[in-house]
């Protein structure tokens, strides 16, 4: 919005010359989510205590997370305004990249709003039932499939890149499709398996971010897509303000959900951002890499999965505890300890996704 409103002027006033860069708005728009954390942080945290939407406690969980029942929760809500605001404000609006971003995260927001809302204000244990919320997470992602796999604008609409190989692409054809539901589908739902101890997935969503606004660049500016040789997607460089703004979000929203949290996200919140970082992988050809950056949040959903089959197939459980951060804090791990050690890890694995744009 800014960015159509004040460039236009830069022939009278220079000064206004620097919106065209996608970096200068990229760091407004992380000052902003910042700001807008700050601001609105505090009241949104009343006001949810003020609902009683309070977060309701495994009993058969760690002991030390039996303290935490009642604090506020659906704190997503303060997320997503500070990821949409910032995106709309600093983006070049004509895009319809941003625009695919934003809706995606608003429809998986939307779907964990309503989970939300049935299990701490409807009072329901099982909120939003299973086969409804993977069918509306199928659906958004299924409707997004068929709308790159027709894009007239993308060469590449139906192209699946391999990280360290220079010219492996393969052409999934009409399995593209389902290919990206299955993506956006489990990222979100990995992302929200992660959320279990304060400030882990916020953390390793920032730190996603970060990564993913790298290769958002990359892909988005032809210069340096071609002496890296990835995939050139014109009008991508543009979602590099979007992943601004949701690395300030995460920083903003941290302040207040780190140990000892003050509120959490819920599934409004985890479920977004899972599903904007499977968009952003999505559009930037990056959905191999996207396995290596948020290698934790795979690592958390395989633990769910492996105790699920173990336990139905043998009646053994491979873990004390799933998600496996829960694993370890059985394992006599303080919860502070936990989350540092797996942010150094998530640092660790985004590093080595941003190497495959060298090791080719």
């Amino acid at each position: 919005m800014l960015y159509h409103i004040l460039y236009p002027l830069h022939d009278q006033f220079r000064v206004l010359n620097v919106f065209r860069y996608i970096t200068f708005r990229t760091a407004s728009a992380i000052l902003t989510a910042l700001l807008i954390s700050f601001v609105l942080g505090p009241y949104v945290i009343r006001k949810l205590r003020a609902l009683k939407v309070g977060q309701q406690v495994r009993l058969d969980g760690p002991e030390t997370h039996l303290g935490k029942a009642g604090t506020p929760t659906m704190g997503g809500i303060l997320i997503l305004i500070a990821v949409i605001v910032p995106t709309l404000l600093w983006s070049e609006l004509t895009n319809v990249y941003v625009w695919l971003v934003v809706a995606v995260t608003l429809g998986f927001g939307l779907i964990g709003f309503a989970d939300d809302y049935l299990k701490v204000v409807r009072k329901k244990t099982e909120g939003l039932k299973a086969r409804y919320k993977f069918g509306w997470q199928m659906l958004i992602g299924l409707a997004v499939g068929v709308s790159l796999y027709f894009n007239p604008l993308d060469p590449y609409s139906t192209a699946l890149s391999v990280p360290f190989f220079k010219q492996l692409i393969i052409n999934l054809a009409w399995f593209y499709i389902p290919f990206v539901a299955i993506v956006l589908v489990g990222s979100s739902n990995a992302v929200n398996l992660t959320d279990g101890l304060d400030g882990l997935a916020i953390g390793l969503v920032g730190i996603a971010a970060s990564a993913n606004a790298v290769l958002v660049y990359v892909t988005g500016n032809k210069i340096f897509a071609n002496y890296l040789q990835v995939i050139f997607i014109p009008g991508a460089g543009e979602l590099t303000v979007f992943c601004g703004a949701l690395i300030g979000a995460s920083l903003g929203f941290l302040w207040f959900n780190s140990h000892p949290a003050e509120v959490f996200m819920g599934d409004v919140g985890s479920l977004a951002l899972g599903g904007a970082l499977g968009i952003l992988a999505v559009l930037t050809k990056h959905e191999i890499i996207l396995v290596i950056i948020g290698g934790i949040f795979v690592a958390e959903a395989l633990s769910v999965m492996f105790q699920v089959a173990s336990f139905k197939s043998t009646g053994k459980r491979i873990f004390k505890m799933a998600p496996i951060h829960h694993h370890f804090e059985k394992s006599g791990w303080a919860e502070s300890k936990v989350i540092v050690r797996f942010w150094i890890l998530g640092i660790m694995l985004a590093l080595v996704g941003l190497s495959t744009l060298k090791l080719r």
